[in-house]
């Protein structure tokens, strides 16, 4: 059986060199952390170049060259599943090789299918789980390779997998809500403006020669003749596809703009502070921050790394400035809630329950008391949007449905009573 060197530490640290017999460069790395060891270099004896050079590719902590189809991006839905599989199969007793295998198998065929595949070789190779899922940041984010690397520290991997899993069926629940109230106006004013621009189109003009003709010659009342301009620039001077491509020019310029950090700042910062809207951003905004750092936090994660993973995550630059500048506060010795009160992007319940968190040891559990109060509240108020959004509709759609019927028949009324005052 072919003879491998060694180079590994304890569990205290402690550097060890020696040999293992094993067929092959990944049974003997599995082999040097089966004995409780880390491997850091795994060198077959009397290979040649070529095979040192193929056994110092594959040792612990090499980093694989990018695989073919494994870059794609994979829903969080499948990613929670996996977590929550994982963490049942960790509980379970059974060694991550082992269920990551499993996993894999129960996979339909596809990119994640591969990922997982991909995971479970870099394992096998005598690489970290985090490790190992950090070599997909597209599929796995920064969020979770620190809390699964935090979790692996403390030996409670199984239950940091839960909170993994937890964390990204909330958030995604939370984004469902937001964007399910989006639809129902959206789909309703698109139905409104065709309806609007075809009448435009096809009708309007109609009425032009036959109201001027019964007028002989009278002008046309201004609101008619304001609705005719309107419908000839919509149907002859392509007014239609300005009004159609003004929304999807609106989304190509913001998709440009937020590619530059300023541009996302301005942005988030004018998003924050709309009427109505802006309340429902900065409530999403403060349950999803809360919510990552309460999760981090609880899982073991150190204070400054955790806020410096938020803000990465926090989907509104900002509340990232905000949490920089608290983390900055932080390493001068100060207190999380004195910055956070100081920059006035929250709340004052949320930087006093923050202060009590700090008080009492309970930060984590803080954090994610004030993400689940800001998640109620979003739920409430998406509901009163709706209802809110509702009869505004009505009025809008109304006014210019009167506004054309009013085009239409203040022309024949003239038409009526200079006939009645003629007669």
């Amino acid at each position: 059986m072919p003879l491998f060197k060694y180079e590994a530490l304890d569990s205290q640290g402690v550097a060890i060199k020696n040999e293992v017999e094993a067929l092959s460069q990944k049974e003997a790395v599995s082999k040097i952390r089966n004995m409780g060891y880390f491997p850091t270099k795994v060198m077959p004896v009397g290979g040649g170049k070529k095979a040192a050079a193929a056994a110092a590719a594959g040792a612990a902590g090499a980093k694989p060259k990018r695989r073919r189809g494994a870059g794609g991006k994979v829903k969080i839905k499948m990613i929670a599943q996996f977590s929550r599989q994982l963490s049942t199969l960790q509980d379970a007793g059974l060694p991550i090789l082992r269920s990551l295998r499993i996993l894999e198998e129960q996979q339909k065929a596809g990119t994640f299918k591969r990922i997982i595949g991909y995971v479970a070789d870099d394992i096998e190779g005598g690489a970290t789980l985090s490790e190992a899922l950090s070599r997909f940041p597209r599929c796995f984010d920064r969020l979770m390779v620190g809390m699964v690397a935090a979790g692996e520290t403390g030996g409670v991997l199984d239950l940091i997998l839960s909170r993994v899993a937890d964390f990204m069926e909330k958030s995604e629940k939370l984004k469902a809500r937001v964007k399910g109230a989006m639809i129902y106006p959206a789909v309703v004013l698109t139905a409104a403006m065709t309806m609007l621009i075809l009448l435009m189109i096809f009708v309007i003009p109609k009425f032009e020669s036959v109201l001027k003709e019964m007028l002989e010659g009278q002008g046309l009342p201004m609101i008619t003749q304001i609705v005719l301009n309107v419908a000839q620039w919509i149907a002859k001077d392509f007014g239609w596809a300005i009004l159609m491509g003004v929304p999807f020019g609106f989304i190509f310029l913001t998709r440009l703009i937020r590619r530059f950090k300023t541009g996302r700042y301005v942005l988030d910062a004018i998003k924050i502070r709309l009427p109505v809207m802006g309340q429902l951003t900065r409530k999403v905004a403060i349950t999803r921050w809360t919510r990552t750092l309460g999760t981090l936090i609880g899982a073991g994660v150190p204070i400054l790394d955790a806020i410096n993973v938020t803000s990465e995550t926090a989907g509104n630059e900002v509340y990232a400035k905000m949490l920089l500048n608290v983390q900055n506060s932080i390493r001068q010795g100060d207190t999380f809630a004195t910055p956070l009160k100081q920059s006035k992007t929250v709340d004052l319940i949320v930087s006093n329950m923050v202060a009590v968190g700090e008080e009492t040891g309970d930060l984590d559990k803080m954090l994610l008391k004030i993400a689940d109060n800001y998640d109620e509240q979003v739920d409430v108020l998406v509901a009163s949007l709706m209802h809110l959004l509702e009869p505004i509709m009505i009025v809008v759609l109304g006014g210019i449905v009167m506004v054309i019927v009013m085009s239409v028949f203040l022309p024949m009324i003239k038409i009526i009573t200079t006939l009645n005052v003629g007669g």
